[in-house]
């Protein structure tokens, strides 16, 4: 099980986001790829931005760091 839930995460995620606007995460399935790919991006030798990670494995850093708000999902449009 995951801890913290899904619905914990993207509250999280969302908490920036005005009243009216469009949520960044609108289902559980864009936190399990936003996670999967910043884990990917720490097997590949970046640096984990918390300070204490609670286990070394990368999806709980992932996880940790998305839930601590030290990464922010960007949306595709955005990005390009």
């Amino acid at each position: 099980m995951l801890h913290p839930s899904y619905t914990d995460l993207m509250q999280v995620v969302n908490q920036e986001v005005e009243q009216g606007e469009e949520p960044v995460v609108n289902s559980r399935y864009s936190i399990v790829l936003a996670t999967a790919k910043r884990a990917r991006q720490l097997i590949d030798g970046a640096e984990p931005l918390v300070a204490a990670p609670n286990c070394n494995k990368p999806l709980s850093v992932a996880v940790d760091e998305l839930y601590g708000s030290k990464v922010k999902i960007i949306s595709e449009e955005k990005e390009d």
